[in-house]
């Protein structure tokens, strides 16, 4: 049962007061998330970033201890590495989950793209989807191609981030940090067998609700009330599995209304969770063969889109090449 504490602080009408952060929460926030700082950036560089200006509160009054801030707290970004016109968050597992803590201690509604080769496609053949993604603060890369180009790179990715993968160290993640999950998404029932199953293997993991809109268009009226319910249930993360870019695209329409920290759109992994689709072995993983694992299984479904992907991979190394001779 989630509480709140609330306590009220009164001030005469027209009184100014701005929020002056602590130093511990200046330093929380301007810190780096990798345990040193990311290349070319000293920490003395990351101190700096930060300037407390302080403005003294109306002679009689005295400032509440603990004030809610009227701007969000200061956000490091990332070092990026550019492949085939995404720019990928250079961060590991542990780095994406303490950087997605950052984001949702902000409560600013923003999400996180999770980039395999179909998504950077998809990102070359939509204007709004690029523009979706260059607003990320962090885009994981999902791709064994996009991890093995960005060698090329001076910042190179240091590992591939499945979204199947992160939403299980999601959970756990929540579990120990008390962040409060939604899922909404996929084949009827699936997201709330997937909510149990996350339930059974991370005790303590707050699930904050569970939705599974139909597969057809929402009339206005429900989609306000499928936006009320999320907001009612005050998630800190909302799994989205709508499929690539319905995905993306619902989450820039509604993320401000509904006011969510982090929104992430994962695919297929609440599928993944329950094992109504499966997962090739890991060697299988590591060798960048798991789109063919899983086109042997939906041969229908993937087999059309994998080869498209394929067009898009050999367009962008040829043009990696000329670019190289030139």
């Amino acid at each position: 049962m989630l509480s709140t504490n609330h306590s009220s602080n009164t001030f005469p009408a027209g009184a100014p007061f701005v929020y002056i952060p602590s130093q511990q929460q200046v330093a929380e926030a301007a810190s780096p998330v990798l345990d040193v700082a990311p290349a070319g950036i000293a920490p003395s560089d990351i101190a700096q970033s930060v300037v407390a200006t302080p403005i003294v509160a109306p002679v009689g009054i005295t400032p509440p201890a603990k004030a809610i801030p009227t701007q969000p707290l200061p956000l490091l970004p990332l070092p990026t590495s550019r492949v085939w016109g995404v720019d990928y968050s250079v961060v590991d597992m542990k780095q994406t989950l303490q950087y997605i803590d950052k984001l949702i201690a902000r409560r600013v509604p923003t999400t996180v793209i999770t980039s395999n080769l179909n998504y950077a496609m998809l990102n070359a053949e939509h204007p709004k989807l690029e523009k979706f993604t260059h607003k990320c603060p962090l885009v994981i890369c999902d791709g064994m191609p996009i991890f093995w180009r960005s060698k090329l790179n001076k910042n190179k990715l240091p590992e591939r981030i499945a979204g199947a993968d992160l939403i299980f160290e999601l959970a756990a993640h929540s579990a120990t940090k008390g962040h409060r999950i939604f899922l909404m998404g996929g084949a009827e029932g699936v997201a709330l067998k997937a909510a149990k199953r996350l339930e059974e293997l991370y005790p303590g993991v707050k699930i904050a609700g569970v939705e599974c809109p139909p597969f057809r268009p929402l009339s206005d009226t429900e989609h306000e009330q499928l936006l009320s319910r999320i907001r009612d249930a005050k998630p800190d993360i909302l799994l989205v599995a709508f499929g690539q870019p319905k995905g993306e695209f619902w989450i820039d329409d509604n993320m401000e209304k509904l006011g969510v920290p982090v929104s992430i759109q994962l695919g297929a992994s609440f599928d993944f969770i329950v094992g109504s689709a499966k997962r090739a072995p890991v060697w299988i993983q590591k060798m960048g063969f798991e789109w063919l694992y899983r086109t042997y299984h939906d041969p229908k479904r993937l087999l059309p889109r994998y080869a498209k992907n394929a067009w898009f991979l050999l367009k962008s190394i040829r043009r990696d090449l000329l670019d190289a001779t030139n």
